[in-house]
């Protein structure tokens, strides 16, 4: 086998079903859309038309689904080429990618060490080549730690942005359907098509867009449970945010790892039995026995104990947003070691749930998060180990965490991928904006530019930069006598100019709170541009100008504040 194909031999478990080539070569050469060109796995408990969606579970289903899920069917409609289905643990149960009838799924450079899971394949099909999309689910980190220990990227969004439809549950309350890459603007644009507005949570009217500048960014005071090295590859993480220009600071732990034990520990567990429970009770000799053992176990939760342990997880939440408040975001490592095949088969409940340490209490919480390769541990005789860490933010702040892990993320350890397809360009906008989330540009020509005295007023609203601009040239601007100094912009019949200013991107709601604050004599209305389009922007009236500086000649307030400065 060559080509695209050629990296597939080297982990053939990470496959359940696997699409012929030429199948594949002729639906790439049809295939149209912003994702063209790009092949797509699937996680085996996410339906596939024509593959039996088994759940990791050859018992579970035999049919072939007769239709694709819906996140399959938006990705496929924009140019992605399914080539298979991918390996999982078995009912998504697990965070090693070792419980599955298909076997256990090797890390792609280190044979002797768990791949992570349970979206073990989705990952391991991406790192190695054999696609370059994946998608995964995650209940507990299921996307994230797979995606850390393979060096590549996860994106878990908000929960109920992307649709379930199609999908085999884990714990139904707390699943969320995640994409995988090589890197991070592919992410990006596949994670905007993946949502594309049929979820089932609208997003809000006042989502932000993009991280501060200077964003505060909560890191945990201490870190247990990391293997030696591992905390080390962490403190330089924090260290790149800092020199990024981030505001990181150390806060208690203590709440999130509670939270993370509740999961499974607890009697939350139960939503995993009202999941897949009948099937695994009346099929024993067909399931896994540590599935079987902790989904059988699930069954017998009492319903006092059930409403006890929501209460718990509620006044953990409400303590972990205590802890959080005031930060843009929380960084933590994705997983606090990797384990060997042998050490997950020796201790399989324990290794995993050390495994999940930093993952757990994710969705419980319901954060968004971005899990990204962030350097390397040398292990010595074990070989050297990818070091990831995940950006959480709070719910539909999914921008804010995408922006900051763009500013950690460190390129993985290269593997050798035969014509792997180039990552896609840096999408123009973020992927809730594709996604649906209603927003407005606003352009500005003073006090609000970059650099400027109220940019901060801005970027607190969570608005985006999105580049330079100019207006028609049926403009005039003056110098108003205002503290901060500030200019007036206003549109003008005869003798007008074109002025130079910048495009910001944010959300109605947003919009919203700007203008509620907004001082006289300024105003929002609607500027032309040079390219004949209309947006929002500052303005004030003609007769505002009175008695003001004219610096039309100036072109911008900016070189009207250099030439003022060069005359001082």
């Amino acid at each position: 086998m060559t080509g695209r194909g050629a990296a597939y031999r080297h982990r053939p478990e990470a496959f359940v079903h696997r699409r012929g080539e030429d199948a594949v070569a002729a639906d790439l050469a049809r295939a149209r859309g912003p994702l063209t060109g790009l092949r797509l796995a699937v996680k085996n408990n996410v339906d596939v038309a024509g593959f039996p969606t088994t759940a990791g579970c050859p018992a579970f289903a035999s049919d072939p689904a007769g239709q694709d899920a819906t996140a399959v069917r938006r990705l496929v409609a924009q140019g992605a080429v399914v080539v298979g289905t991918t390996n999982l643990d078995q009912f998504a149960t697990g965070l090693v990618g070792q419980r599955s009838p298909y076997g256990g799924v090797r890390d792609v450079r280190r044979e002797t060490h768990v791949s992570g899971g349970s979206s073990s394949g989705s990952a391991v099909a991406v790192a190695s080549g054999a696609a370059d999309l994946a998608i995964g689910t995650d209940t507990a980190g299921s996307g994230r730690v797979p995606a850390a220990y393979q060096g590549i990227v996860g994106i878990k969004p908000t929960l109920g942005v992307v649709s379930t439809d199609g999908v085999v549950p884990a714990c139904r309350s707390w699943d969320a359907v995640t994409i995988m890459a090589r890197d991070l603007d592919t992410a990006d644009a596949a994670m905007g098509v993946m949502a594309g507005g049929d979820g089932t949570r609208p997003w809000p009217a006042d989502v932000p867009l993009a991280a501060p500048e200077k964003a505060r960014v909560a890191v945990p005071a201490e870190l247990p449970a990391m293997a030696p090295g591992w905390a080390g590859a962490f403190r330089a993480a924090e260290a790149r945010l800092r020199a990024a220009g981030c505001d990181v600071a150390a806060v208690d732990f203590t709440p999130f790892l509670a939270a993370a034990r509740l999961l499974y520990d607890g009697a939350l567990v139960a939503e995993r039995h009202a999941a897949v429970g009948e099937f695994v009770d009346e099929h024993p000799g067909d399931v896994d026995p540590t599935v079987a053992a902790i989904v059988s176990a699930a069954g017998r939760v009492s319903g006092s104990d059930y409403v006890r342990d929501v209460a718990r997880l509620q006044q953990l939440r409400d303590a972990c947003a205590a802890v959080l408040g005031g930060y843009d975001a929380l960084l933590v490592p994705t997983a606090p070691f990797q384990p060997t095949i042998a050490e997950v088969a020796d201790e399989p409940v324990g290794v995993n749930s050390r495994v999940g340490t930093y993952t757990n209490f994710c969705n419980l919480f319901d954060l968004c998060a971005v899990a990204v390769p962030s350097g390397t541990v040398d292990e010595g005789e074990a070989g050297v180990a990818q070091f990831g860490v995940t950006v959480l933010a709070p719910a539909f702040h999914d921008a804010v965490a995408l922006d900051l892990a763009r500013r950690v993320t460190v390129p993985s350890v290269s593997v050798a991928v035969e014509e792997a397809a180039p990552p896609l360009p840096r999408p123009t906008v973020p992927w809730p904006v594709a996604a649906g989330v209603s927003c407005v540009e606003l352009f500005v020509v003073g006090a609000h530019l970059r650099g400027q005295p109220l940019e901060p007023e801005l970027r607190a609203l969570g608005a985006r930069w999105a580049g330079a601009a100019r207006t028609a040239p049926h403009y005039r601007l003056g110098a108003l006598d205002t503290t901060p100094p500030k200019p007036g912009l206003a549109r003008v019949a005869a003798d007008g100019a074109s002025v130079a200013g910048e495009l910001w991107q944010l959300s109605h709601g947003a919009l919203g709170r700007f203008l509620a604050a907004l001082p006289a004599p300024m105003n929002l209305g609607r500027v032309e541009l040079a390219d004949g389009q209309w947006v929002v922007g500052f303005g004030c009236a003609a007769d505002a100008l009175d008695g003001a500086e004219d610096i039309t000649r100036f072109g911008s307030w900016r070189a009207y504040l250099d030439a003022r400065a060069a005359t001082v």
